[in-house]
């Protein structure tokens, strides 16, 4: 990359983080936290075209296609083009801290880890 293009994706991640806080980003990405979709966002660099993040996460190419829809339509992913590519490029990737978090509410049982009955 450039040292134009460089300036420029700075530019754009400084406006969509005044425009789109992490949270309110992440809550548009996924609206149930969902760390899996967070990584599918991040993916998309600019580096990959939408194949090739399917592939790489394995996953069905035409909810992935839904999913790339909804967030172009949103505002917070970018059509760029390679020559004749299309490579989508996110505004900013989701901070890890809500990635982690993400991670960890999955782990937690529904309840919160309360017993029905108390141990003896």
């Amino acid at each position: 990359m450039d040292d134009t293009a460089t300036y420029l994706r700075a530019m754009m991640s400084l406006i969509a983080r005044q425009t789109f806080p992490p949270e309110k980003l992440a809550e548009i990405v996924s609206n149930v936290g969902n760390a899996k979709t967070f990584e599918t966002y991040n993916l998309f660099d600019g580096t990959r075209t939408q194949t090739e993040v399917a592939k790489l996460i394995g996953s069905d190419q035409g909810l992935l296609s839904r999913t790339v829809k909804r967030w172009f339509d949103e505002g917070v992913l970018v059509r760029t083009n390679d020559g004749s590519t299309v490579k989508p490029v996110h505004l900013y990737p989701i901070p890890d801290r809500i990635v982690i978090l993400a991670k960890k509410k999955l782990k937690e049982p529904p309840d919160g880890g309360r017993r029905d009955s108390p141990e003896a």
